[in-house]
């Protein structure tokens, strides 16, 4: 039975971890839905519904959804396609009811074969890029929009040619604004007196301090004031027509064009497998080390993207920069994400006035925060220690979500794990030794405790190796299981080429393998602790394998 969890147990903690993921959500909702070619509001729609229905249906206790950077290309190219954001809603319509049956067919299991290090090089991954797109922001130079994490940006231009624009466009007072802001975040985290105002996060007296030295600026004339296009920039409606153009309904006339249900689906698998990488991330940032229903998170994704369409909202995955924002700002439960999803509602109705004087310098110095955190030195020196089978798909998995985007860095990641399990599962299917006499050598291959059909090119390359007049000993005394693959192979050794070379082959221990395994789910492993005089009798009978082979 599944514990009730208490939302407001930690409410002083998760509020203002709450209020921190507000101001890193406001701008980039509002950048992502400018760079997908949708109504700024749509973002804000999104984000809202994320935090407080999605945040309310999820299991995990740190992720936090909203729209998503890496959707922006599909939506851009969608509504273009389509030739109509209702249009488009009805295809998002669509993706959410797909990932309600993903999560009902338990697909979310998929994401326990993510291996940690490559979870981990995309978390620092993600952290580099979050350096390297907010120190442009953090100068006072705004190339792209905000919450972009693509390698190559809209402009033409990848991100080290922006950086190395800073030099042409720095903005001095931008530059006062974030470094203020940071040390007033370090000062937070270190200095104790400051450790204890906990309801009050170090991000919100930047972010008010930063408005504030701005607003000096501004009245004293300076030419240190921050432009406007450096600042937030929430839409201000003024009337109740204004209000209600925000709401925008999905055309399901569209229902039937194959074109919204291929955006649709395609919609629903980077979404579904973005949000699954973002879990796994989650939960090894969560300091309990709280695990999170995955089937049941796609479930609560799919149902936020049903209410996002019907209102009008982009598309929403759980997004790995707010949660980061979210765990550093010391969130409890999830009762933080729903916290943002409220204070994002009140900001679009109540204050969006005083929102759009927060520098987006102030911004920049809370994200780069968080992306030291998430990119810090101890991490690199973590892998590098634990060797090449760690470090290499943690630093190439790291290096294709910084040059590529998140997916095509994790696959790579994956791949290279992969390969390297392989490598390693080959190296270990035996141990091999030779011990010379008079009139050849004696050949010992002891067999591992799995010797699965992985292992039968590394097993057929030594018997082919094996010189004429040895004596070869194959002990299978610890093995669990041994593939069909290799049972052939051994059974053909044996009985052709060995008798062939004058090779003596000794085979020990395979009936106690048979014996210690009593799991016959794989047709790809043999099984008989119930049934193994029987088989080794109908072994015998067809001749598939001599008597002695069960010493």
């Amino acid at each position: 039975m599944t514990k009730k969890i208490n939302l407001f147990a930690n409410l002083k903690s998760d509020f203002a971890s709450g209020l921190v993921v507000f101001l890193v959500a406001l701008p980039l909702c509002l950048g992502i839905a400018m760079a997908s070619g949708a109504p700024l509001f749509s973002g804000i729609i999104s984000g809202i519904i994320g935090g407080i229905v999605v945040g309310y249906l999820s299991k995990s206790h740190l992720s936090v959804s909203g729209p998503a950077a890496g959707l922006t290309a599909i939506v851009l190219t969608a509504i273009s396609d389509l030739g109509a954001f209702d249009v488009f809603l009805t295809a998002v319509f669509i993706a959410g009811l797909i990932q309600l049956t993903l999560g009902f067919i338990k697909a979310g299991t998929i994401s326990n074969y993510f291996p940690s290090n490559v979870i981990e090089g995309m978390l620092a991954g993600i952290g580099i890029i979050i350096i390297m797109k907010q120190l442009p922001h953090a100068f006072g130079y705004d190339s792209d929009f905000e919450g972009d994490q693509s390698f190559l940006q809209i402009d033409g231009n990848n991100t080290f040619q922006a950086l190395l624009g800073i030099f042409n466009y720095i903005e001095l007072g931008a530059i006062i604004i974030t470094v203020v802001s940071l040390l007033i975040m370090i000062a937070w985290d270190k200095v104790s007196f400051l450790k204890k105002l906990k309801l009050i996060p170090g991000a919100l007296v930047a972010v008010m301090i930063g408005i504030l030295i701005n607003e000096f600026f501004i009245s004293t004339g300076s030419s240190l004031a921050i432009n406007k296009e450096h600042l937030v920039s929430l839409p201000v409606p003024t009337t109740l027509e204004e209000f209600k153009q925000i709401i925008v309904v999905p055309n399901f006339a569209g229902i039937t064009n194959p074109k919204v249900w291929i955006v649709g689906l395609t919609i629903a698998i980077v979404a579904s497998i973005e949000t699954l990488l973002c879990i796994e991330a989650s939960d090894r940032m969560d300091v309990q080390k709280r695990y999170t229903n995955t089937n049941t998170e796609l479930k609560a994704q799919g149902i936020g993207n049903l209410i996002s369409s019907l209102l009008g909202g982009l598309p929403m995955t759980s997004v790995v920069v707010r949660t980061s924002a979210n765990n550093n700002a010391g969130a409890k439960s999830k009762m933080s994400a729903i916290i943002h999803g409220v204070l994002l509602l009140i900001s679009v109705l109540a204050i969006p006035i005083i929102l759009n004087k927060i520098p987006l310098a102030t911004l920049a110095a809370i994200l780069l925060m968080v992306g030291y955190k998430l990119a810090k030195p101890s991490t690199f020196k973590h892998f590098w220690e634990k060797g090449k089978y760690q470090f290499v798909p943690f630093i190439a998995t790291l290096s294709a979500v910084v040059l590529t985007d998140l997916l095509k860095g994790v696959m790579l990641g994956i791949v290279i794990s992969v390969i390297f399990i392989l490598r390693g599962n080959l190296k270990r299917a035996y141990y091999f030794r030779k011990e010379e006499y008079a009139d050849g050598d004696i050949i010992h291959i002891d067999l591992a405790q799995e010797v699965s059909f992985l292992n039968k090119a590394a097993i057929k390359l030594t018997l082919n190796h094996i010189p004429e007049n040895s004596r070869v000993i194959i002990n299978a005394h610890d093995t669990v299981y041994i593939a069909h693959d290799i049972l052939d192979l051994i059974h053909e050794f044996k009985t052709i080429r060995a008798k062939e070379e004058n090779i003596k082959v000794k085979l020990k221990g395979f009936k106690k393998a048979y014996q210690l395994d009593n799991t016959d789910d794989s047709p790809n492993q043999v099984s008989f602790e119930h049934h193994y005089d029987a088989a080794k009798r109908k072994m015998v009978k067809k001749e598939i394998i001599s008597e002695d082979f069960f010493d």
